[in-house]
């Protein structure tokens, strides 16, 4: 028995570290200015797992690990949909203005300047591909973090192209972009409720027929096929909202 506490503790312990796998925005802008929670949410997280140990048990050591990365993968799910709804914004806000600059008859380079500006966000991206195109003359040189924007300025180049409707059609691309982006999230607004409150019904259910006398918590804690139903249950928890996930994010709005 001690041997299957220590595995369950371990378990609940590797829960909470659990990592999240990289993966790039596909928003027009990339900001790094954004970080993913640390270790300190790892920390967080030892806090309910210490209480949990004299009234569940190892099992419930694992329960609320498996809950913590619940948490942790829904937090980071909705942090970074901002994160690229509010990049994709400041693209488009850039790049109205390099437009509005370029057709008042500033350089591109200028342009890039004054929008860096105008749109402080999206500075750092701005001058480090006025500052490229600057040096050698090729945008892409310095467009990883802005891709659209210096491919649009490469095309205007290379084929002789006026840059101003070049980069407005990229903005009407954007732009375009985060209105589907919007009309997603809120189609999308409903069946994520409907997954939080499918989510919560378990637990709901354990206070429930705690109130009515019927002690699932002493079953959990007190009897070895309790201790492995209460982590099975956290683990058909995250694995439906793992499935709601990956259902909402696969929906394209048409």
């Amino acid at each position: 028995m001690l041997t299957v506490s220590c595995s369950f503790a371990l378990g609940g312990a590797a829960m909470l570290c659990w990592p999240t796998p990289a993966r790039r925005f596909p928003g027009a802008l990339r900001r790094a200015s954004w970080s993913p929670p640390g270790s300190w949410f790892g920390w967080l997280g030892f806090v309910p797992v210490v209480a949990v140990w004299p009234l569940l048990g190892a099992g419930g050591v694992l329960a609320v690990g498996v809950l913590a990365l619940v948490c942790r993968q829904e937090w980071r799910g909705r942090a970074r949909s901002r994160v690229e709804l509010a990049a994709s914004e400041g693209a488009a806000s850039a790049l109205r203005v390099m437009v509005a600059e370029l057709r008042s008859g500033a350089h591109p380079v200028l342009a890039a300047e004054a929008a860096a500006e105008a749109v402080p966000e999206a500075a750092d991206r701005l001058l480090a591909l006025a500052a490229a195109a600057r040096l050698d003359g090729d945008p892409l040189a310095g467009g990883e973090s802005f891709p659209e924007l210096a491919n649009a300025w490469a095309l205007a180049r290379r084929f002789g192209l006026p840059m101003a409707e070049v980069l407005d059609a990229t903005r009407r691309d954007v732009e375009a972009g985060v209105g589907f982006a919007r009309r997603l999230k809120a189609k999308m607004a409903g069946p994520r409720a409907s997954a939080a409150v499918l989510t919560a019904l378990p637990l709901a259910c354990v206070l429930l027929g705690e109130g009515m006398g019927a002690a699932p918590l002493h079953v959990f804690a007190a009897t070895v096929p309790g201790q492995f139903l209460l982590v099975l249950g956290s683990l058909l928890i995250w694995a439906g909202t793992a499935w709601c996930r990956a259902l909402t994010g696969r929906v394209v709005l048409r």
